[in-house]
């Protein structure tokens, strides 16, 4: 089968709790809304809360995962993506498993018992979410698990990888590792700013791995503080957008494409010193449920066209779609089959 284990992803594994709750629970916390951020010592009691809640829901997550399960399920041929981060050996670890087994996904998780599996806090308030990530588990990857033959095949299988931002907090020698080798051998490899921290506490990471990325991801306020860490006195998501387009590449097999989202705005793609814009779909508000997994989804029908060489006019239709479908359900879920034209 051509698409079998084309698109691989690695990130990190989380189990979202997800539960609706109030502005004065935001407020307790700390947080704000639409924000992606990792757990303090203060944040550590909301996790029990939100457990406790009558309308909580555990959904397999983590922002890659969740890109590589839209991906899977745009695409309908099984196996045809695989997964590799790090779960615990407990409960919550054995139902990620199967949760991300029966959506198609090949995943290498690596397993440690001195850990539990990570958790993500997702605290929806009018549709809108607020991420609060506790790695745990996710926190301990090594690159010596990539290294094992039966993983190592799986990047030797793919053709098109995908790793968010947040991987970069764990294992930057992991993403280093990949990207070489999509860059050795005219392989695809893509990455997302995936939050505003990312940008600015893991610049140099980031700015390491930045040569190799044949496209990068990210929403307007990761592409605004990506700008301003970098002093390019911008706020003109177009003009970051080119900028990003521009950085100087590893390989020159391919040029850069740079994708920003804009929530309900259009998404810019600057290619080749050029910007393209395209509309979403817009809803009414009383259709959407909540906005979490809605940026991974987008990434997830994007890259199951790229892998299919469509055009990136249809990779970014793709992503439209599937974001649009994904914010009209509870967390990152899809129905049984797309209706993708």
């Amino acid at each position: 089968m051509a698409y079998e284990r084309i698109l691989l992803g690695m990130g990190n594994p989380l189990l979202d709790i997800s539960a609706v709750v109030d502005d004065e629970f935001l407020k307790r916390y700390d947080i704000k809304l639409n924000d992606a951020i990792l757990a303090e010592e203060k944040h550590l009691p909301m996790y029990e809360e939100l457990a406790n809640k009558p309308n909580v829901e555990y959904i397999a997550g983590g922002a890659t995962q969740n890109s590589i399960k839209v991906a899977q399920w745009m695409l309908q041929h099984p196996g045809a993506t695989s997964y590799i981060g790090c779960i615990g050996k407990d409960k919550f670890g054995e139902e990620m498993k199967k949760n991300s087994i029966s959506a198609g996904v090949n995943v290498q998780y690596y397993e440690v018992d001195s850990t539990p599996t990570g958790t993500c806090a997702v605290c929806v308030v009018g549709g809108e979410r607020s991420l609060v990530a506790n790695l745990s588990a996710a926190n301990c990857y090594k690159s010596d698990h990539l290294k094992k033959p039966e993983n190592w095949a799986l990047v030797e299988k793919a053709k098109y990888f995908y790793i968010a931002g947040f991987f970069l907090t764990v294992s930057p020698d992991s993403v280093q590792i990949v990207a070489e080798h999509a860059a050795a051998n005219k392989k695809y490899f893509s990455m997302n700013l995936s939050a505003p921290f990312i940008c600015e506490f893991f610049k140099d990471a980031l700015e390491k791995v930045l040569p190799y990325m044949d496209i990068i991801f990210g929403n307007e306020t990761e592409a605004r503080t990506f700008s301003k860490v970098q002093g390019w006195e911008t706020e003109n998501v177009e003009e970051i957008a080119l900028k990003i387009a521009k950085w100087p590449k590893a390989s020159e097999t391919r040029k850069r494409i740079a994708v920003i989202t804009q929530g309900p705005d259009p998404v810019v793609v600057a290619e080749d010193g050029k910007v393209k814009k395209f509309p979403v779909i817009l809803l009414p508000k009383e259709k959407l449920v909540d906005t979490n997994g809605a940026g991974d989804a987008f990434v997830g029908g994007f890259l199951s066209q790229l892998v299919q060489e469509k055009p990136i006019e249809d990779c970014v239709k793709a992503g439209i779609y599937a974001s649009n479908v994904i914010i009209q359900r509870s967390g990152c879920t899809f129905p049984e089959k797309p209706d993708f034209k």
